[in-house]
């Protein structure tokens, strides 16, 4: 099993009104020590609560669905291209 590094950081984040999705750069190791360069993406969808306060949440209504495809799409492209970019 891989180990994994302490102190990843946001790559990059797209967004579409109140939808977003962040990629995070995760440096790992293998079994033999070799570091490598693992991403993930999150999501998220902003509202403001009864007070007007801004929050965020992980629950998406079905009108927030196509825009939460869209900045995953983004997200996956944009990783596609780092791992390209790597192996040239």
């Amino acid at each position: 099993m891989a180990e994994k590094q302490k102190g990843n950081s946001p790559e990059k984040a797209f967004r579409a009104g109140s939808v977003s999705a962040t990629v995070w750069k995760n440096v790992n190791k293998n079994k033999e020590g070799k570091e490598f360069d693992n991403y993930t993406i999150s999501t998220k969808r902003g509202y403001k609560d009864k007070e007007g306060e801004w929050k965020d949440t992980n629950s998406y209504s079905a009108g927030d669905i196509g825009k939460l495809r869209l900045v995953i799409d983004q997200a996956y492209e944009y990783i596609v291209t780092l791992k390209k970019e790597d192996q040239q």
